[in-house]
């Protein structure tokens, strides 16, 4: 537990918790509303890997009115951006976590799409973010038609988040993997287009900083910014 942490390690943890907790929490003009800030840090941490913390913040998010569905869907929809090799450890973890608080597994199923009609439908979804011309792109290449029909299809379809919400943790995955920044421009601009504005999406990367660090955020903040001007 962090709180160990304050017996080992003083100086540090003053200093880190005024910085998270004080500093970067309150900022003005930088907050954003419990849920929505708690949502980002989780998936966040999924991003860049920090599974202990992962565990530190997911009792935190749960008690500011993060639902387990909520919870679920972010986990679900990080495979999508960093494979199941990377997710697998934040899914036992939140399982465990869940589990331990008498939530019962698993969840009421959030899945709208069939096997069917799993293609067509994240086509559309893509189209309702990026703009009509997305409704032909999955004929490209193989990959474009999985993208459409698993990443799209199968979880961005999925209730238990909104569209824009989904489209926000996907930028806070990209960002804090790093590496991806023309993938992180294009769902910049998914973001703006569904309402999450530039403004919106600094405030995200600001509150988040203390868990992915500065390069990251930096870089993160320069691919908002390229995205507002294109």
């Amino acid at each position: 537990m962090m709180k160990n942490y304050r017996e080992t390690d003083p100086e540090f943890m003053e200093r880190f918790e005024h910085f998270a907790f004080d500093e970067a929490l309150n900022e003005p003009g930088q907050g954003l509303e419990p849920i929505t800030r708690h949502m980002a840090i989780l998936a966040m941490l999924l991003g860049c890997q920090g599974i202990d913390a992962f565990r530190e913040e997911l009792p935190c998010a749960l008690d500011a009115g993060v639902t387990p569905v909520m919870v679920k869907e972010i986990v679900y929809q990080a495979v999508d951006y960093l494979g199941i090799g990377r997710v697998l450890p934040f899914l036992k973890a939140t399982n465990e976590i869940l589990t331990q608080r008498g939530v019962s597994l698993p969840l009421a199923g959030q899945a709208t799409t069939t096997m069917e009609n799993r293609q067509e439908k994240g086509a559309q979804t893509q189209a309702d973010i990026f703009g009509p011309h997305m409704l032909e792109a999955w004929k490209s290449g193989h990959i474009n038609r999985w993208l459409a029909a698993n990443c799209f299809g199968d979880y961005y379809t999925r209730t238990g988040l909104t569209l824009a919400q989904r489209e926000m943790i996907t930028f806070c995955f990209l960002a804090a993997q790093g590496g991806c920044e023309p993938q992180l421009i294009g769902h910049a601009k998914g973001n703006m287009n569904l309402g999450n504005g530039k403004a919106f999406l600094i405030r995200v990367v600001s509150q988040c900083l203390p868990y992915i660090g500065y390069p990251r955020s930096l870089n993160a903040i320069t691919c908002v910014n390229k995205a507002a001007e294109e």
